[in-house]
């Protein structure tokens, strides 16, 4: 398979994010819609590589849209379809192209706050808690361990700083932001959605250590937008090789970092534009974490809806 790293659709307002692609569409129906096209590009350290890991926008696609209808009944999401024919004015080869990696989605007006919940020590938390004992300015017991679960999970907000990276602020600040009404919501849903999945996952031999969500307001309802509990937004780890006290394998991109990492120390990259080439054995490794992550999740086998 041969990775999709970008598209040019024959519809208007096109940008670009380190994954996705993103357009407007009116619908049949006359809604205005967005699209969303979770290519196969990959980045790491704010940096896209220089080729992508084949399948693996399919898979965060058909991920996000498991656990989308897993919380059907507990929050509202903006997608409406992940049919490729749902999209007008495409043509048959682009929608080949497309298929089982599109979201349309309703226009929300997106909340500033990138919500993240923590329920193991790991990370930039564990980073955080080695220096101060704290994560996030919440103060932890001591003696907690690389890769230990939290009884209660954290909520630890942040925000995009001019420069495109996360800032992490405490609650107040995020009320300032958007006001105590939203911050509250934002904070109940996000560790509720959290508890379900960490929950759901250790059922199915995954830990999911932390991970991060959007919400967007539409017609004055906050919705879940963009992706939820993939290997892109999420720790997952196997359950079965958990050792608390060391970095814990995972089914994310960390065999990706873990070879930037490799480059870094010898001098041949500095973790700045552009990306390095990732080698093959490094992305068959780590697609194969992927799909091992959502055969795990959703007990179903891969395919291209």
């Amino acid at each position: 398979m041969t990775a999709l790293l970008s598209t040019d659709l024959p519809l208007p307002n096109r940008r670009q994010g380190k994954v996705r692609d993103l357009y407007d569409v009116t619908l049949d129906s006359g809604e205005e819609a967005l699209l969303i096209v979770a290519t196969d590009r990959t980045s790491a350290f704010d940096v896209v590589m220089a080729n992508g890991l084949p399948g693996k926008g399919v898979v965060l696609t058909q991920i996000s849209a498991f656990w989308f209808q897993h919380f059907a009944g507990v929050m509202n999401n903006h997608l409406i379809s992940t049919d490729v024919d749902d999209v007008p004015g495409l043509s048959g080869e682009q929608r080949a192209l497309l298929r089982g990696r599109i979201m349309l989605g309703r226009k929300a007006e997106v909340v500033p706050i990138e919500c993240i919940a923590r329920g193991y020590l790991a990370g930039s938390g564990w980073a955080d808690y080695s220096r101060t004992g704290a994560v996030c300015g919440i103060d932890l017991p001591q003696g907690l361990r690389n890769g230990d679960r939290l009884d209660e999970p954290l909520f630890t907000p942040s925000t995009k700083a001019a420069s495109g990276h996360d800032e992490n602020i405490s609650f107040e600040e995020g009320v300032r932001i958007v006001g105590e009404e939203v911050m509250s919501a934002l904070r109940q849903k996000t560790l509720a959605l959290y508890s379900d999945a960490r929950a759901y996952a250790a059922n199915k031999g995954i830990l999911l250590a932390d991970t991060k969500f959007e919400f967007g307001l539409y017609e004055g309802e906050l919705l879940l937008i963009d992706e939820i509990f993939t290997p892109d937004s999420s720790r997952f780890w196997p359950a079965e090789q958990w050792r608390p006290g060391e970095e814990q394998p995972s089914f994310d991109k960390q065999i990706v970092r873990n070879y930037l990492e490799t480059l870094v120390a010898s001098g041949s990259w500095d973790k700045t534009p552009p990306g390095p080439q990732l080698p093959e054995a490094i992305v068959e490794q780590t697609m194969a974490r992927y799909v091992d992550a959502f055969e795990r999740l959703t007990g179903s086998s891969l395919s291209q809806q």
